[in-house]
């Protein structure tokens, strides 16, 4: 089961930091990933970080300004955000393959398990 929070209402330029907490995952399942679905629009990658726990990916509209990190003792994905704009108001989900990787995976399609959603809203 996968569990995000941290979501919540902040200025254009401000953070918020997102937590994925996992239970019930093996170890080889550390690999996560985080998308996206803003209002009428289709759900998007944001970032991933693969079973190394080194390797890190990012889509082109956060990098820079996102970060995602591990902390293996709480099982635990974060994503950091900062300098937010009103462009990354949306759901965000967290999301678990099935397998290891060391790959990044862009595509919903090849996630198995997912969080439920934590609200972000930018205003500006």
């Amino acid at each position: 089961q996968l569990q995000a929070s941290g979501g919540g209402l902040v200025q254009a330029g401000g953070s918020l930091r997102l937590s994925c907490a996992a239970s019930g995952f093996p170890r080889e399942r550390g690999a996560r990933g985080w998308f996206r679905q803003a209002p009428e629009k289709e759900r998007e990658w944001v970032a991933s970080i693969d079973s190394s726990d080194v390797n890190t990916y990012y889509a082109d509209s956060v990098k820079g300004r996102f970060t995602i990190s591990r902390d293996n003792a709480k099982n635990t994905v974060y994503l950091q955000m900062n300098n937010l704009t009103s462009e990354d108001t949306a759901v965000y989900y967290c999301a678990a393959p099935w397998g290891p990787t060391y790959v990044a995976l862009t595509t919903a399609d090849e996630y198995e398990n997912w969080g439920q959603g934590t609200q972000v809203t930018v205003s500006s």
